[in-house]
């Protein structure tokens, strides 16, 4: 798995029309319509892409869309790209205004940056790859490896194409980094709304998180500030996930490191995730 973005791009605004200004012509030089009739054109009829809603529950947090996407980058694998802007991310981090989930990240930053490369990378295969409780795959723990999980992804690559939304080519759109890059861009609306969508698995994430002391932790702590607390129903999904797993599961999510996947006969210890990204990705090593 990659970086869904560089952190450059993932923290610099949106270059393209349709993130910027969806709906709109642009006029043509002097002030005149793209027709020359001296009036705009007329403008289609179409729903607006990235619809940013305002939410009565909505948690506010400045600078909600640098969060978000600091989230990604960060949740991302450690490789060399990531590395290649470490000063930048750390400027950004640090240069959040107060709030909870900057504070976490801030937390994430120092205990991150105290570990050598191959720690870091050692630790997130670990921590990511070998366990089932904290995949990055958000499908997986609303539908397991069922037929349903195929319909949900293919729902979820055409929301994002219906919001100009483009994600990196050879990464599934349910994984998590995905996810909240797209949220930073889209807003509160289609953006955070996948997010929600997903909570009890993003919840069992986090308590996974938490139980092993990982630093990751911080950054799943961020994302649930942002989203609000967890309701009672969603906190028993995530309770029922621990203990019988996602649909078709016969075994609970205790057992570490049994991938999904139809025909499965390997060992405790193979990488969990799609049997895709789970042969040795090019640069990906613990």
């Amino acid at each position: 798995m990659t970086t869904p973005t560089s952190a450059s791009a993932a923290l610099s605004p949106a270059t393209s029309p349709a993130l910027s200004a969806p709906g709109r012509a642009a006029p043509a030089p002097g002030g005149t319509s793209a027709t020359g009739q001296g009036r705009a054109p007329r403008r289609k009829i179409s729903i607006p892409l990235l619809r940013r809603s305002r939410r009565r529950d909505l948690v506010e947090v400045p600078a909600r869309a640098d969060v978000l996407a600091l989230c990604s980058v960060l949740l991302g694998y450690p490789d060399e790209a990531l590395y290649a802007d470490l000063d930048l991310l750390g400027e950004a981090v640090a240069a959040l205004p107060a709030s909870a989930p900057a504070a976490h990240l801030a937390v994430f930053w120092r205990a991150f940056t105290g570990q050598t490369p191959a720690q870091a990378r050692a630790h997130y295969v670990e921590t990511f790859d070998l366990r089932r409780r904290s995949s990055l795959f958000l499908s997986y723990y609303l539908h397991g490896d069922t037929r349903q999980r195929g319909m949900a992804l293919l729902s979820l690559k055409q929301r994002y194409r219906a919001c100009g939304f483009t994600p990196e080519e050879g990464e599934l759109p349910d994984y998590l980094p995905m996810v909240l890059e797209f949220a930073s861009r889209a807003g509160t609306g289609a953006g955070e709304g996948v997010l929600r969508a997903h909570r009890p698995g993003i919840e069992l994430i986090r308590r996974s998180l938490a139980d092993r002391g990982s630093w990751y932790q911080e950054i799943l702590e961020a994302v649930s500030v942002l989203l609000g607390p967890v309701s009672d129903r969603h906190r028993t999904e995530a309770d029922q996930l621990a203990s019988s797993g996602p649909p078709s599961d016969d075994a609970g999510l205790e057992i570490a490191a049994m991938p999904y996947g139809s025909g499965w006969t390997g060992s405790p210890g193979t990488p969990f995730g799609p049997p895709e990204y789970t042969c040795a990705p090019a640069g990906r090593q613990s």
